[in-house]
């Protein structure tokens, strides 16, 4: 096999044939949704929603392909919560370990009974009860004002100085509907572990789920994480490589919620998802990969993002789990 992080044309033509063969896929899956909706008493999925797929990969080298519909911006949703742990893990270290576990969740990622019964310690970073912990980290760091303006910081830098767009339906639906969010920060609060008034935290949780990127923008954002084993490392690379390797076990075990494990099986890489959509996934030492396309499986991950990367994983042997025998 041609090294497609060494060959851009082979890694286009990758993509190319990824996207030809999830469209192909696409009204297979959307049947087997709408049943599963019907069985379950659900709402049917939109068709429009498994007409859209695209594909991004930022490579170890320097090059970034795509293909598909990988111009097309959405909210990142809950994939902020990658960059807002990053910042944490970087001002506080290990201390931030105190308030928030690294555990699966087994329950539903806005579950406030499995708050309750850790005592106001979240499972984990990745479920809403660990992400507004952590934002209520950032919002107690100071610095330049504005929601969360942390998470948007770090975005520009990595983004090398962009301008970062939000979605004012996100923001709009998050502050009208977001009873559960707040209550689980009651929740974390009556135990000790909420510093600052929830309705500050709120803001700031709203605002890094409102930004909008598109699949080149998130791959390009992602580089961060595959670039753990740097030849020439000072101290502060250092530093930011270990972060690395931490998030990433995290988001292996933890990033597709309920999904994680037969995601872990299907994939082989860490990632994370968003109900925008999209999914943030990292080959370590090779490839920042991030794929889009709006329709949600029941744990609320991409049906046909998944599949891309389970695609595009075969196509390039990129796993944890190391390469397959050919």
């Amino acid at each position: 096999m041609v090294n497609p992080v060494q060959d851009a044309a082979a890694l286009k033509a990758i993509l190319d044939e990824v996207v030809k063969e999830v469209r192909e896929a696409a009204p297979g899956i959307r049947d087997q949704a709408v049943a599963e909706a019907e069985e379950h008493g659900r709402p049917a999925p939109a068709k429009a929603d498994f007409e859209t797929f695209g594909i991004a990969v930022h490579t170890r080298t320097g090059e970034l392909v795509a293909s598909g519909n990988a111009g097309v911006s959405f909210p990142i949703q809950s994939i902020s919560k990658v960059f807002a742990l990053e910042v944490a893990l970087e001002a506080i270290g290990e201390k931030l370990w105190k308030r928030i576990g690294r555990e699966p969740s087994g329950d539903p990622f806005n579950s406030i009974i499995d708050l309750e019964r850790d005592k106001g310690i979240p499972r984990n970073p990745f479920i809403n009860a660990g992400a507004l912990v952590v934002c209520d980290i950032l919002v107690g760091l100071g610095g330049k004002a504005g929601p969360n303006r942390h998470v948007v910081r770090l975005l520009e830098k990595l983004l090398e100085d962009s301008t970062l767009d939000f979605d004012p339906r996100v923001m709009d639906s998050n502050r009208t509907g977001g009873d559960l969010n707040r209550s689980l920060m009651f929740m974390a609060s009556h135990y000790g572990n909420l510093r600052h008034p929830v309705d500050k935290v709120m803001e700031a949780y709203i605002h890094q789920c409102a930004i909008t990127l598109d699949c080149r923008g998130l791959a390009r954002a992602g580089r961060f994480l595959m670039l753990d084993d740097p030849d020439d490392a000072d101290e502060v690379t250092v530093a930011a490589a270990r972060r690395a390797r931490r998030i990433l076990a995290v988001m292996m075990l933890c990033g597709q919620y309920d999904g994680s494990g037969d995601f872990a099986y299907r994939v082989g890489l860490p990632a994370k998802s968003g109900v925008g959509g999209g999914i943030l996934a990292v080959a370590p030492h090779r490839a920042s990969i991030a794929v889009w396309s709006p329709a949600l499986d029941p744990m609320g991950n991409s049906w046909l993002g998944t599949l891309g990367l389970e695609l595009l994983t075969k196509k390039t042997d990129w796993s944890v789990f190391g390469r397959a025998r050919r």
